[in-house]
């Protein structure tokens, strides 16, 4: 079988403060102070995950901090040959939290750009915001994306039960600007969660999205308007929504007709890398190398990378599949 390691992957929702190597939180807890809650690799349900991420987050105060994480990112991903990332961050809290707006983004981009350079991958930014936060930061989290242009997307986070509608104008500003939407929908609520980060939300790519398929109508809409889905099967077990990943629907989507890309969304929480998701899908799922490759290709096509990039991924993808 061919190296999956080896494959070309894009890699597309992934949270950077959920990517933070465990030396490395032990190292910045001691040094501010925080009391980070032990974690066993498996969480009851999301408070618990929750309280364990906002503790890693407390740990991140300084600039080297942020530019510490986000370089290191990029030393991880390229050790599993991911090639481009377009990894996810919470810019906008974390500026309010720490009274300094500009700061944590900017850090973060330095220490990518770092990162970048020194292990030959290539990464972008998305900008998430909680939906039961306010509007006014989500408006602060589109102008950090307007202001950089390592910021490819901003897009809905956090409990799916708080509806999209108060923020409509803020993604029509968006789309305006050239500014990509990607909404996370589908994971803990139902099929009208998708639906509504498709037409309200006027979203480019789902986050998740699985639960798409307890309506036809919803799944019509995704393969109509060709949104891809960014499915996490570790994620997705780790938090007690899918039993496992033998059970997943990713499968299904599939069938269904849906553009379905590979994530981890939380690899320091579920102890996986892009690769094993990868390899989850063949020993697991079942699913062979020409299955993989086109998982591979459908993420580059779904990606906000340049049209250069893509290219050649896809034509590295292509070499990868053609060898033995």
């Amino acid at each position: 079988m061919r190296d999956l390691a080896a494959l070309p992957k894009a890699h597309l929702h992934v949270h950077l403060e959920s990517t933070v190597r465990a030396d490395t939180v032990a190292e910045l807890a001691e040094h501010h102070g925080v009391e980070v809650p032990a974690h066993d690799g498996a969480y009851s349900g999301f408070g618990q995950f929750a309280a364990h991420n906002g503790a890693v987050r407390d740990c991140l105060r300084r600039a080297e901090d942020f530019s510490r994480i986000a370089y290191e990112f990029c030393a991880e991903e390229a050790a599993q040959g991911t090639r481009y990332a377009e990894v996810t961050f919470t810019a906008a809290a974390h500026g309010e939290r720490l009274r300094d707006p500009d700061m944590p983004l900017e850090a973060v981009l330095a220490g990518l750009a770092a990162g970048q350079a020194a292990h030959g991958i290539e990464c972008r930014v998305i900008v998430d915001h909680p939906r039961k936060r306010p509007v006014a930061r989500f408006q602060e989290s589109l102008r950090l994306a307007v202001a950089h242009p390592e910021v490819v997307a901003i897009g809905m986070a956090g409990a799916e039960e708080f509806p999209l509608t108060p923020f409509a104008a803020v993604f029509r500003d968006a789309r305006e600007a050239g500014i990509g939407l990607v909404h996370h929908a589908g994971e803990c609520c139902g099929a009208p969660s998708v639906a509504e980060a498709v037409t309200v939300g006027l979203a480019d790519r789902i986050g998740h999205g699985f639960r798409a398929l307890d309506d036809p109508e919803v799944v019509a809409l995704l393969r109509d308007r060709a949104v891809p889905l960014e499915v996490c099967p570790s994620s997705n077990v780790v938090l007690g929504l899918v039993e496992s990943v033998s059970s997943h629907p990713l499968p299904r989507l599939m069938r269904a007709g849906l553009t379905v890309t590979l994530s981890t969304d939380i690899p320091a929480s579920t102890g996986t890398t892009l690769t094993g998701e990868y390899q989850l899908l063949r020993d697991e799922l079942g699913f062979d190398d020409d299955t993989i490759a086109a998982i591979a290709t459908s993420a580059v096509d779904a990606s906000f990378a340049p049209r250069d990039t893509k290219a050649l991924l896809r034509q590295d993808i292509a070499t990868w599949r053609a060898g033995s």
